[in-house]
């Protein structure tokens, strides 16, 4: 038979994720593709608390403030045309009043504090190595927001760089919970803005930091790999988006079908099975000429979701997420 992609081969897997623990996502449109599923399996996990994040110092960034529980203040907004935002998160964070604005970061970042106090897996998803500074302070920003470009300086960091960020953020979230669980992925959007070579370096950088952050710590951070998967396995344009550069909802649904078989437990997996088509029946908007149809319904689905939480306790309330 003629093979018709190159099979990636999955290293070792990692300990089993299961309900019941806890699981904190950042990074790129990719990492919330992937959590958002991961959630509506009604597992433990809380996606992009500061909104969507592509390069890894945004992301350390993000989770040095989360250790620190340091709310945001007012003097940290910038007024862009869509409102208040933040240089630190993305722009669904934005609103029209600073009150309005403040209000979401924060609460935001407290429920991220209390996910951290007892968090078993971090997922971390690498989009690109290039960054933009805010020409001011010249700090790594999340989000530009639409502010003219003069305002910030772009370029690709290294990974001296990104290794010096990141071994210490590691020690001390390592210290905080010692048998924390660590994820890396890099990301199968391509960027293109700098070409198909600057795109390949910026990549080959997130490669190398994976792969230096795993030598250091080889029992508690592994590596997937999402972007091998998309590049040799699903090497076809039918995989990808119209845009030519994002992943197709069916190259998300077979790499994330790949992660969760390599990641979690077994129950894990016939859970998220029931779970997904549980919230599927949930989402059923009845006809209005049928009430007794679905009052009936109703009763069966019920009774499904009473067997559901019999056998997944811990489990998320799946009424919540529709």
């Amino acid at each position: 038979m003629i093979a018709l992609s190159t099979p990636v081969s999955l290293p070792p897997s990692p300990p089993r994720l299961s309900y019941g623990q806890a699981v904190m996502s950042l990074g790129s449109c990719f990492s919330q593709s992937i959590a958002t599923r991961l959630r509506a399996g009604a597992l433990d996990v809380l996606v992009n608390p500061f909104g969507i994040q592509y390069n890894p110092l945004s992301i350390a960034a993000a989770l040095e403030r989360i250790l620190e529980e340091r709310p945001f203040e007012t003097d940290e907004l910038v007024e862009t045309s869509g409102g208040y935002a933040s240089l630190l998160h993305h722009g669904s964070f934005t609103r029209r009043r600073r009150e309005d604005a403040l209000e979401l970061m924060n609460s935001s970042l407290e429920r991220a504090a209390a996910q951290l106090q007892r968090l078993d897996f971090l997922l971390l998803t690498w989009g690109t190595s290039y960054v933009y500074r805010w020409g001011e302070t010249g700090r790594v920003v999340s989000n530009c927001h639409k502010l003219p470009e003069r305002l910030f300086h772009r370029q690709r960091v290294g990974l001296d760089e990104l290794a010096a960020c990141w071994l210490p953020l590691l020690e001390r979230l390592f210290t905080l919970r010692p048998e924390l669980q660590i994820i890396t992925t890099v990301s199968p959007v391509r960027h293109l803005r700098d070409g198909a070579v600057g795109n390949a370096r910026s990549k080959a950088t997130l490669l190398l930091l994976s792969e230096l952050l795993a030598e250091r710590y080889p029992e508690q951070l592994h590596y997937f790999p999402s972007y091998e998967l998309m590049m040799d396995e699903l090497r076809d344009y039918r995989y990808y988006a119209e845009d030519m550069t994002h992943p197709s909802e069916l190259a998300e649904r077979l790499i994330a079908e790949r992660l969760t078989q390599w990641w979690l437990s077994p129950e894990a997996q016939r859970g998220i099975a029931e779970a997904e088509r549980l919230l599927s029946e949930l989402r059923h908007r009845p006809l209005s000429s049928e009430p007794e149809a679905h009052r009936e319904r109703l009763e069966r689905l019920e009774a499904k979701l009473a067997a559901f939480y019999r056998k997944y306790p811990s489990a998320l309330d799946l009424a919540a997420l529709v």
